[in-house]
């Protein structure tokens, strides 16, 4: 089985477009924070991020789940 990937890119412009604000940055990965439902969530800053993780991401932030093509 094969999973599907989302570029990085990809997913930091689908958070901020619904909401999301970059809290800071680490060393490898990047903290969101949804203002709207005072919840964050940690991202990994890696060329592709797995389809199971982005949906995890949106998940904690409460905002609707990206659709991989």
């Amino acid at each position: 089985m094969q999973l599907c990937t989302t570029a990085q890119v990809e997913l930091f412009q689908y958070l901020m477009k619904n909401g999301c604000e970059i809290e800071r940055e680490g060393g490898r990965h990047t903290l969101f924070y949804n203002p709207a439902t005072n919840k964050s969530a940690t991202v990994p800053r890696h060329g592709e991020i797995n389809t199971f993780t982005a949906r995890a991401i949106c998940k904690d932030l409460g905002i609707p789940i990206i659709k991989i093509r």
